[in-house]
């Protein structure tokens, strides 16, 4: 990202991005600041957009392929095309055969770094991944946020909405947004201002249901699985909180050997230095390979959702069980 930022300021770009990762909020924004910098976006002569796994591809390369009409550049936006776990034939040597006025954007949720367009975009352009930010990461960008809408925010307040909506940018924009609209005619964002605008029913029923695993109440975390579902929680969403926050319990147990200080930790595991002392706790009702066992049981229910084996709901429904038993 940090090539990037420098990029946008000296207008010198790539002919070739490809953004990819976990993060939605830092692809959408890295996407649009390169493609509104290379052209306008209401230039339907010279920016294209495409989306899906069902692009023509010949469309996309013979376009490619094409001078800009009445302009320096013609811009690309290409997203989940799936092309960066399947690549097309002889793409790479298409897109090495464009003009230098061409410019392409790829956008993907998952790639495999064995493909060979990968492998040309990282050689030949600038191929980053957008990770979850870190807890001061998040800190700096609320606190910036705010800042430019003339309010103040102190990191207690940080560290509570943080806590409770999750380290999704996207999700804390909008709660952003709300807040600040929220406290128009004041100049400070407070907890109670968060408590009143932001927590929802869904994340509180949550963190419950995963505190209900880590102590085996199983009865107790079925039924606020079964809430959140009421309260029309994508059971795949609940499944990506589950993995990450395994995930993050696992490394805090690799690391439990060493002394390490909270905020390095929360550094290290991509959590909130606050959320550190109860994850650690939790952390030590299992052992490392459980934990890794646990993680690799989430990764594995997420593929036999996706190839068809299993339905969403009764996926993660088995594993908590499993989890809480």
């Amino acid at each position: 990202m940090d090539k990037i930022n420098e990029q946008l300021k000296s207008g010198e770009f790539n002919n070739i991005y490809l953004l990819y990762g976990e993060e939605g909020y830092l692809k959408k924004q890295y996407r649009d600041k390169i493609a509104t910098t290379l052209a306008d976006k209401d230039d339907n002569m010279n920016y294209n957009y495409y989306e899906g796994n069902k692009i023509s591809v010949g469309e996309v390369l013979d376009l490619g392929d094409t001078m800009p009409f009445f302009s320096e550049r013609r811009v690309l936006v290409i997203e989940n095309s799936g092309w960066f776990k399947k690549a097309p034939e002889d793409i790479e040597k298409r897109i090495e055969a464009f003009p230098d006025t061409t410019y392409i954007i790829f956008v993907e949720n998952e790639i495999d770094k064995r493909n060979r367009l990968y492998k040309f975009v990282s050689k030949a352009g600038y191929a980053s991944e957008m990770k979850t930010p870190t807890a001061s990461m998040l800190e700096k960008w609320v606190t910036k946020i705010c800042k430019e809408e003339g309010k103040k925010i102190e990191k207690p307040t940080i560290h509570f909405l943080v806590s409770h909506m999750g380290a999704d940018m996207m999700m804390l924009k909008n709660e952003l947004d709300k807040l600040i609209g929220y406290c128009y005619d004041r100049n400070e964002i407070t907890v109670e201002d968060v408590k009143a605008v932001c927590i929802s029913q869904a994340v509180d029923k949550l963190y419950n249901m995963i505190d209900a695993i880590s102590i085996k109440d199983q009865k107790k975390a079925l039924v606020l699985y079964h809430d959140l579902l009421v309260l029309r929680e994508p059971a795949m969403r609940i499944l990506f909180n589950l993995t990450n926050h395994f995930r993050a319990l696992m490394e805090l147990s690799m690391m439990s050997h060493k002394e390490y200080k909270y905020d390095e930790l929360a550094s290290l595991c991509g959590i909130p230095v606050f959320s550190v002392k109860k994850d650690k706790e939790q952390a030590k009702r299992y052992t490392y390979e459980q934990l890794r066992h646990m993680v690799e049981m989430c990764q594995m229910t997420n593929q036999n959702i996706k190839t068809g084996r299993v339905s969403d709901v009764v996926g993660v429904e088995l594993l908590i069980v499993d989890f809480s038993s």
